[in-house]
């Protein structure tokens, strides 16, 4: 993410607009390393949240509710004493660095006014809030405190005079002209392409927008470009939302060129609100891959072991159905047992349906008879194992067919609840063991199947997982409603809602699409799918989440598709 000295500088000028003169309320600390605290202002009450976390550091104002724990932390604590009923003074960033420093003046318990600040380190797993009091430059207290063997550069901890990060001999951008720049490009040594040796010499720039930048002509435009965003200031920010594949990639206030063609663009009226958006759909992609890799593992866990017993029930059947010959070896040995030698270890007799001989081995300490005896019973065995093993066949054959339309569904997912509503159907099902069986038993669920329009005006409607198959299929659905579904290939069940008429060809050929787009199939052509009236499709009893049967069906070959006459 580019969070820059530009994005900072942005957000400052907008931080200090709305929170001047504000009054601190109320401070909450959700998390270890988060930090909310509450203003009031004239035109109403404002949240700022702060963040000295890895994944997501930052400071901006919210308008998402946060828990106030029942135990504050130590932090939040400590400002409560010392901030609570402060005003803010002034909200600026350091140089033009990835910090904001927010001057607050305070009053302390014999009413007299003290000055303190809080500042706030944007910088990665480096990102840290401390309050520090302005007249001493001590630090009173800091979100994450870094003694000397953590931090041989710089300490922070309570009653230590605050230093700010080494600048690494940087120069601000506010600070280059033409001049600067040229011998900035003119560098070598900081590395062989122009963006690097910006990135190396210029404080607050990320490589992002020193590529952006290094698209000049010479240095002087660099330069004159770099000074324009300087002294544009807040009115020509335009903060925007990069998003590829779904997912945010990043954000900044200045147009990115980069980008253009291979994501697409979401504008924001303020940088809070387009901090909050990113890191809010980040997290939640981030979650969403987390829950999906662990589905999908314990998916394919699953399949394979269910594969793995297909594959040796058929080999057991396939051993079975050739028992045939341990009856014929009964029978012989019936037949000639007055000329078989007690002990023997084997015998050759022979075979009186096809006249060649056949070699038997014997047990030698069993009698003929008993040979015999033993060689009925493994025949006799083996045909009530056909019988036991088909049923365990068709069984296992079910649950593959099951989970395999899991993995559909799991790879089609389009956002955590839908992920969390295939756990639980896992659960259910009990292919996985739930961490907290008590919750996942009161979970209630929530059906929201996907919604389309045909071109006829006739509803639409696909289901988003298996449980949400049936609920449509059999509670919502009416008996004379068409149902569609791809044909032998994991998919969700769609209905047309025929409203007591005969429906007509387009929209049934429409409905057919959403089917094929909505299965295994998406990515083919010329995709089979099977519809039949409601009524016709029926749950065997013990069938598994989405599992059914149906009759008098018809199929139509269609692309997969969300055609362009339908709207969600």
């Amino acid at each position: 993410m580019a969070f820059d000295g530009i994005v900072i500088r942005a957000l400052a000028e907008e931080l200090n607009e709305r929170l001047y003169l504000a009054k601190i309320e109320k401070i909450y600390q959700p998390q270890r390393d988060e930090l909310v605290i509450f203003f009031h202002t004239p035109k109403g009450k404002i949240k700022l949240y702060g963040s000295s976390s890895g994944s997501r550091p930052g400071v901006f104002i919210t308008k998402k509710n946060y828990k106030n724990p029942t135990v504050p932390g130590n932090f939040c604590m400590f400002l409560r004493k010392h901030i609570t009923g402060g005003r803010v003074t002034d909200v600026r960033q350091y140089q033009t660095e990835r910090i904001i420093e927010i001057d607050l003046e305070t009053r302390d318990e014999m009413g007299f006014g003290l000055n303190k600040k809080l500042v706030f380190e944007i910088m990665g797993k480096h990102s840290n809030i401390s309050l520090v009091d302005t007249k001493s430059g001590l630090i009173l207290e800091a979100i994450k405190h870094l003694p000397p063997d953590m931090n041989s550069v710089r300490d922070v901890l309570p009653g230590r005079p605050y230093t700010y990060p080494p600048d690494m001999g940087k120069i601000p951008f506010t600070e280059i002209d033409g001049e600067k720049m040229t011998r900035i490009w003119a560098d070598e040594t900081a590395g062989t392409e122009i963006s690097d040796r910006m990135v190396s010499a210029i404080q607050g720039i990320s490589p992002l927008v020193a590529r952006e930048l290094s698209c000049a002509l010479s240095p002087e435009e660099c330069a004159r470009t770099l000074s324009a965003i300087v002294s544009s200031g807040e009115e020509s920010f335009s903060p925007k939302v990069y998003i590829s594949q779904g997912k945010p990639r990043d954000i900044h206030v200045i147009p990115i060129h980069e980008y253009s063609g291979s994501c697409q663009e979401k504008e924001f009226p303020d940088v809070s609100s387009a901090l909050e958006w990113y890191y809010d759909h980040k997290e939640s992609a981030n979650r969403m891959k987390q829950i999906s890799s662990s589905l999908t593992k314990s998916t394919n866990s699953c399949l394979k072991k269910l594969r793995l017993k297909k594959q040796r029930l058929c080999d057991d059947i396939l051993e079975a159905e050739n028992a045939d010959r341990y009856r014929l070896y009964g029978e012989l040995i019936t037949a000639n047992i007055h000329g078989i030698e007690p002990g023997s270890e084997k015998v050759s007799l022979t075979n009186y349906y096809d006249g060649g001989n056949v070699e038997i081995i014997l047990d030698k300490k069993l009698s003929p008879s008993k040979n015999a005896q033993q060689y009925f019973k493994k025949y006799t065995k083996a045909k009530r194992a056909i019988k036991e093993k088909n049923i365990q066949l068709k069984e296992t054959e079910k649950d593959i067919e099951y989970l395999e339309s899991i993995s559909h569904y799991i790879q089609s997912a389009g956002n955590e609840s839908q992920l969390e509503a295939i756990r639980q159907e896992l659960y259910e099902s009990g292919f996985i063991r739930s961490r907290n069986s008590k919750k996942q038993n009161k979970n209630k669920s929530v059906f929201e199947p996907y919604p389309f329009k045909t071109s006829t005006g006739l509803d639409v409607l696909a289901g988003r997982n298996n449980r949400e198959n049936d609920y449509l299929t059999f509670k919502l659905a009416g008996k004379n409603d068409i149902w569609l579904h791809v044909k032998d290939m994991p998919g969700s069940h769609v209905i047309l809602f025929a409203n007591n008429r005969d429906v007509d060809d387009v929209s049934l050929a429409e409905a057919a699409s959403i089917a094929a787009y909505y299965s295994k199939a998406r990515s083919s052509g010329n995709v089979p799918v099977d519809y039949t009236k409601v009524r016709y499709v029926k749950k065997p009893n013990g069938a598994k989440p989405g599992m059914v049967i149906f009759t008098n069906n018809k199929t139509l070959y269609v692309d997969p598709d969300r055609p362009s006459a339908i709207d969600s």
